[in-house]
């Protein structure tokens, strides 16, 4: 199994990414969890309610990996729980940053912020676009993870996304090693 994680900074297209990714493997899709409980909580979201967003955020995850499918495609992971919570209140509790980095995925597809902005009453940082995405991809970087820079707009974006996924897909192969040595 393979996981492929999306990240970045606010609308950066990663919902349509994700799902059309999913659709396209055939995989396990999970979604993205801060965003029903900012909605249920219909107000900002607090220091105290990260550990809150992170249990559920590992319950999603580890619901759609039980199933067993090749290829799960998440919408976000701890990483964005992190880079959010470091940002807005200067920390993060040490276990979401420790759960976070046990849960690296295979790949990152970092999704960056060439699309229009759109106010949802969820986002809050268009005018912060270019720091959150710096925080991001920082943060995606030291993960260790392989990460893929995902650019562009509609069937472009996506072919990206899919040339990357497939790469990595047959660099996991187990043939892979005798394809790329030919005295094998």
């Amino acid at each position: 199994m393979i996981r492929v994680v999306l990240t970045g900074s606010e609308s950066t297209g990663k919902t349509t990414l994700a799902t059309q990714l999913a659709r396209h493997y055939d995989a396990a899709l999970v979604p993205e969890f801060v965003r029903e409980f900012a909605e249920a909580k219909g107000g900002m979201i607090e220091f105290s309610d990260h550990g809150p967003i992170a249990r559920g955020q590992m319950a999603l995850e580890d619901a759609q990996i039980a199933l067993g499918r090749p290829v799960v495609i998440q919408d976000t992971d701890l990483l964005s729980t992190v880079v959010y919570c470091k940002h807005y209140f200067g920390r993060a509790p040490d276990w979401i940053v420790d759960e976070a980095a046990a849960r690296a995925p295979d790949l990152y597809l970092l999704c960056e912020i060439d699309l229009p902005w759109i106010a949802d009453g969820v986002r809050d940082r268009g005018h912060m676009r270019s720091e959150m995405q710096e925080l991001f991809r920082d943060a995606a970087m030291a993960s260790g993870a392989p990460v893929a820079i995902i650019r562009g707009e509609g069937n472009e974006r996506l072919e990206r996304a899919v040339d990357a996924v497939d790469a990595l897909l047959l660099a996991q192969s187990p043939n892979a090693a005798a394809e790329e040595d030919p005295d094998s």
